[in-house]
């Protein structure tokens, strides 16, 4: 469903005021895009697709107009938990202990972050965590860590995902809320020079001792629940992965129009125009992908292989356009927050969230499905 005026025109005015701020407060982010309506509305609204859990067009005009304004750290820990920590507490009865938790973020009244990748292991290897729960009579013990984790520093709850069992089956693990002022959590920053207001740290968990209605969801469903609710984060990155590439072109044109070479604009010369038609080519092809994937229509994919084909896309495409750019503006891309800078931390595209490796197995495994779904359909 395509943005209304009123609601395009709140979220820029929403926005405003942290324009001019060089890393405005990520908290401070959140809390204005709640109480201005933008957030709720994501959920809200009667056109919300069940596949995603909200509604993509709203999601990607509210991460494009973010991209605008904002570093890439805020945006990121916005998207973090409107794409995942929340739509994965959204799913608990309202009455509950992680329902009412929902509440309290949806109206800006407190933040979360996602908590996923094992201090033990591999962040693309979910199953082999040494995090894990015990229970201890109406108690759950959680030991263990997490790195690596967007808005780790400031948080007010952090959704961890745990082991309860030995195994590598998906029934074995669990999603906790955990409070990060509980006893035995110990929060550290990240060593980066990267993503300014991300609060990117490390959880540390020390026989922390919580309540049973602190699991998300059954016991036994924490690493499939997550798996559905990750497939909305890799569909948020690729539409934001689109409108930082479409951002960067837009300026690098003007750059290119405005400097002059012999005399004669620096987009008169034949070579710039072909290496940068490349980009455009790039990007305008995955602005293709990202209507086909939220498009409801009958051939529509399954969401776990729309969303990898969008965000392995993003990735790959947002690589190559930052590359080009970043060549064509030359020195210029060099300066203090130039776009040697946004390109370094843009990496990150094709890591979190999964790796484009190990979306482009997602991708093979879904296949058939994908060259026969017009078939199917028809």
């Amino acid at each position: 469903m395509p943005e209304t005026p009123s609601a395009a025109a709140a979220l820029q005015e929403a926005l405003l005021p942290f324009g001019a701020d060089a890393c405005p407060h990520a908290r401070d982010v959140w809390k204005t895009l709640a109480t201005s309506g933008v957030i709720g509305a994501l959920y809200n609204d009667p056109s919300a697709d069940g596949r995603w859990g909200l509604d993509p067009e709203r999601l990607r005009t509210t991460l494009t107009a973010m991209d605008a304004v904002l570093p890439l750290g805020v945006t990121l820990s916005f998207c973090v938990q409107v794409a995942t920590a929340l739509p994965l507490l959204l799913d608990a009865p309202p009455d509950s202990l992680t329902g009412r938790t929902a509440a309290e973020a949806t109206a800006g009244q407190l933040t979360l972050a996602l908590a996923a990748t094992d201090s033990d292991a591999a962040g693309s290897d979910l199953t082999a965590m040494g995090t894990r729960i015990e229970q201890d009579g109406d108690t759950l013990v959680l030991t263990g860590g997490k790195r690596w984790i967007v808005n780790a520093i400031t948080a007010d709850h952090a959704l961890v995902l745990a082991r309860r069992r030995p195994g590598e089956h998906f029934t074995h693990f669990s999603l906790l809320l955990v409070p990060l002022t509980a006893p035995g959590v110990r929060v550290e920053p990240a060593d980066t020079l990267w993503f300014d207001g991300a609060d990117i740290g490390t959880l540390h968990f020390d026989g922390v001792r919580l309540p049973t209605d602190h699991l998300i969801g059954s016991p036994s469903r924490g690493l499939a629940t997550f798996a559905r609710r990750i497939n909305t984060e890799r569909l948020a990155s690729g539409l934001w992965a689109n409108a930082l590439a479409t951002r960067v072109l837009a300026q690098t044109r003007q750059m290119l129009t405005r400097r002059r070479i012999a005399g004669a604009p620096q987009w008169d010369n034949a070579a710039v125009r072909q290496e940068f038609a490349a980009a455009l080519l790039d990007q305008q092809r995955l602005d293709a992908l990202c209507e086909k994937t939220y498009s409801p229509a009958p051939d529509a994919p399954p969401p776990a292989a729309a969303a990898a084909l969008l965000k392995a896309a993003g990735a790959e495409t947002l690589d190559r356009v930052l590359t080009i750019c970043a060549r064509l503006q030359g020195a210029q891309a060099f300066e203090c927050d130039g776009l040697q800078h946004l390109r370094t931390e843009a990496a990150m595209f094709g890591i979190a969230g999964g790796t484009s490796h190990t979306l482009r197995d997602l991708i093979a495994d879904h296949a058939e499905t994908l060259l026969n779904a017009r078939n199917i359909a028809s």
